[in-house]
């Protein structure tokens, strides 16, 4: 299935200074593009975020543009079964949960799902005068979810949708993206988006760097935002194959 663009792409991951262990996981495949976010307080939650990852994995491959948002659906609604499964087979993991933000890829079109505060940010016609940047995601706390939620004392900031097994409440929001070349997207944990300004996420995707220099960029950012808790970040470039994409690192 030729594809007139070609995605360049680069991750980083990182514990932080707060967190003993990183309950972030992702994948950065061919095809399939991912971030995990174990919820910390809860039980297990790297368990959950690489059981999560690993679920995934099946679905990087390729798939007809019209199958996208429901072959993404498919696998997200897998990995909560996985997480349903793991539970049952394992009771002391009751109570382990995970973000995730996903990127399914095919020709001109990519589909987005994701369910938490897990981002994704969109730059288009990036280098120009004429650049844009918006997050294409939404986070599904109380605080973006619920009228009024900033006048409840230790409300706002809290998750109201994840998957953790259950059933009830747990779908991923879901979206068809149709890509230009050009375009960087971001995918990370709210270790790099709740610490890091805007501004700042904004001026480094807009760099001239490559995705990896990138991605080091921006984790190097949150650690000096404190490093509060694990960061994760994935930054996918679609380009004209015909072009070079980069004059220097």
């Amino acid at each position: 299935m030729t594809s007139p663009f070609r995605l360049e792409a680069a991750s980083r991951t990182h514990v932080g200074y707060v967190r003993r262990r990183n309950e972030d996981c992702y994948l950065q495949g061919r095809h399939l593009f991912a971030v995990a976010d174990g919820l910390g307080g809860h039980v297990a939650g790297d368990v959950a975020s690489s059981a999560a990852i690993d679920a995934l994995r099946a679905h990087d491959r390729a798939v007809g543009t019209e199958d996208l948002a429901e072959t993404l659906g498919r696998a997200v609604s897998e990995v909560n079964e996985t997480l349903r499964r793991r539970i049952r087979e394992r009771p002391e993991l009751t109570g382990m949960g995970t973000t995730l933000v996903a990127l399914l890829w095919s020709r001109t079109d990519a589909a987005l799902a994701n369910i938490g505060d897990s981002r994704a940010y969109l730059m288009r016609n990036r280098g120009s005068g004429e650049s844009t940047f918006r997050q294409v995601s939404e986070d599904h706390t109380y605080q973006h979810l619920v009228a009024g939620s900033g006048a409840v004392p230790h409300l706002s900031g809290m998750l109201a949708r994840f998957l953790d097994g259950r059933h009830d409440g747990r779908s991923p929001d879901l979206s068809v993206l149709p890509l230009q070349p050009g375009d960087r997207i971001l995918l990370c944990s709210d270790g790099l988006s709740s610490y890091v300004p805007e501004e700042l996420i904004h001026n480094t995707l807009g760099s001239g760097r490559n995705p990896r220099s990138t991605a080091d960029q921006l984790v190097t950012l949150a650690l000096d935002h404190g490093g509060h808790d694990n960061i994760t970040a994935i930054i996918v470039d679609v380009h004209n194959p015909h072009l070079q994409p980069y004059a220097n690192g």
